[in-house]
């Protein structure tokens, strides 16, 4: 069982920890487990050097020469700050801090609440009897280097007022690296919405399972580099609440890999690959054309056609020099005006239009909206649908339909569904399957991919039920223009190689968004942040896939 895949609500959290406790696991034991693996893994952080979370507390030797604010300069051990809330998530920090005490740490717990649980105020009369000091202020917080957050964990649903956000305010403002346990304090657990104000981490060890907030973009900023903490739930806990096929997962690389293309039949020919046809450009927009196909061809796609205005059809064919270059009729301005005659759409395998068209091309995006073949629809081609008619035109469509909106194509596509983008993305997404019967892409920091499955013989227990793909990685490196064009040609071109193989279509989605990112990742690694233009991003695919075969 990949532990990595699980995603969980709040509640479903609670559904597996009550299996837990009911099967007679005591809760104080539970507690001591995770704490122990959250102390061992906070001091392999503040070894590891060149780490994520490191590089957030990397100044603790710097401050500790120059002596700010620390009583124990000579300290050998950086002064750690435990926030404790009055739940079991303030009794994990509790345990936490008894722990790094134990091994020498200089350790102060913050603990502003007068009722505690009673498991929890267990936890903090032993720290007292050990001399831990307790504050309830946050001036001597000042004094420490790394701050643990414990004030509240998973299920959090009010909204913090008064006198407790003021302090976490506060201590945002301390400019000290904060760790959170489980999930950042005042963030719901589900929605990623910041409830009145919220702790912003710079790591945070997840407990169990991921929870959903770690998939919603407005939860990231608080959130910050992020891991799981396994504690080793039983797969019968998990399968009981979840189901066996789970209807949410995020990607993992083994997922992501089993749909690729690979290996290959030694007998196979270009057209057993897959024959796309990309529609795309415009005399204004030539590059998304190009870009576009520049993804396709590093899916692997045996055939490459590509559809543009006349005019930049010598521009394609230098580029491209293995693709079949289609100069179309174009309008004044240099756009598509309709697909030529001799085009017969029924002989690819899969269309992908869009990129860099203009709203100029209707009549040729209205065309393959009208095809049986499944088909791949971003950018302009979205804007035209939307002039449309999303949900009646895509519910009549026979073939598979994948779109790949951002947010402001999203709000077009399915005004409906405006208010739930910022919200809820995942949810949003998972209406607008249900709406159109189409696979959904909502673009994002977290790509979120949903599409309605109908129930078969074998699981006729899940018909009609949403299936949702979360991409956890990706990088800021590809919010730039035509890094979307550069998917959009990526995963047409594993679509067409998915049906010619007869694999599963829809699956390939998740597979390109996965790819798409981690040639991101790679990319800003060598290149920072601000070197990955798509056409960089474009050279990067293939050795990411390398890294994928490993």
């Amino acid at each position: 069982m990949t532990i990595q895949k699980f995603v969980v609500t709040a509640d479903q959290m609670r559904q597996i920890e009550t299996r837990i406790f009911a099967a007679g696991m005591p809760v104080a034991a539970l507690m001591e487990k995770v704490a122990g693996l959250i102390a061992r893994r906070i001091q392999e952080l503040l070894k590891a050097e060149g780490s994520s979370a490191t590089s957030s507390v990397r100044d603790l030797t710097d401050r500790r020469k120059r002596g700010e604010g620390k009583k124990n300069v000579n300290s050998q051990f950086p002064v750690i700050g435990v926030l404790v809330g009055p739940g079991h998530n303030g009794g994990d920090a509790l345990v936490v801090a008894r722990e790094l005490h134990f091994q020498g740490f200089p350790v102060v717990i913050y603990c502003p609440f007068s009722k505690l649980k009673e498991l929890t105020k267990s936890h903090a009369d032993y720290a007292r009897s050990l001399n831990i000091p307790f504050v309830d202020k946050i001036e001597p917080l000042k004094k420490c280097d790394l701050l643990v957050d414990g004030l509240f964990g998973f299920g959090l649903e009010r909204e913090i007022i008064n006198a407790t956000a003021a302090a976490i305010d506060e201590i945002n403002n301390l400019n000290i690296p904060i760790l959170s346990i489980d999930i950042p304090s005042g963030i719901h657990t589900d929605t990623g919405e910041v409830l009145g104000t919220a702790i912003r981490a710079k790591h945070t060890l997840c407990l169990g399972l991921w929870k959903m907030a770690f998939l919603q973009d407005r939860a990231l900023e608080y959130i910050g580099s992020s891991e799981l903490i396994d504690f080793d739930i039983p797969a019968a806990d998990i399968a009981a609440i979840l189901g066996e096929f789970p209807a949410i997962q995020r990607i993992t690389k083994a997922l992501a890999i089993q749909h690729l293309p690979l290996p290959r039949s030694p007998i196979s020919h270009k057209y057993t690959n897959g024959h796309l046809l990309m529609i795309a450009g415009s005399r204004r927009y030539s590059g998304a054309a190009i870009l576009a196909a520049l993804g396709a061809r590093a899916s692997g796609v045996g055939m490459l056609s590509i559809a543009v205005p006349e005019s930049i059809k010598p521009m394609l064919s230098s580029q491209l020099p293995e693709a079949l270059i289609i100069g179309c009729p174009e309008t004044q301005s240099g756009a598509i005006s309709e697909l030529p005659v001799a085009i017969d759409l029924s002989s690819y395998d899969a269309i992908a239009a869009g990129p860099g068209l203009t709203l100029e091309a209707a009549i040729a995006v209205e065309s393959v909206l009208e095809s049986d073949r499944p088909l791949v629809l971003d950018a302009d081609g979205l804007n035209i649908l939307a002039q449309l008619g999303t949900v009646p035109i895509l519910s009549e469509r026979s073939a598979l339909t994948i779109i790949t909106p951002h947010p402001g194509e999203f709000k077009r596509l399915f005004p409906e569904l405006a208010d739930q983008t910022g919200e809820d993305r995942i949810a949003a997404t998972q209406a607008a399957a249900q709406l159109c019967g189409a696979t959904v892409l909502l673009k994002g920091a977290r790509v979120c991919i949903s599409w309605k499955e109908d129930g078969d013989s074998l699981r006729d227990s899940y018909a009609s039920r949403t299936i949702t793909y979360l991409n956890p990685e990706s990088t800021p490196a590809l919010a730039r223009g035509g890094s979307g064009d550069v998917l959009t040609g990526l995963l047409g071109g594993l679509l067409a190689s998915a049906i010619a193989r007869k694999s599963p279509p829809q699956s390939v989605a998740a597979t390109a968004a996965w790819w798409h990112a981690q040639a991101g990742i790679m990319a800003a690694k060598e290149r920072t942040e601000l070197g990955v233009d798509a056409f960089t991003l474009t050279q990067y695919l293939i050795p990411t896939l390398r890294e994928f075969a490993e």
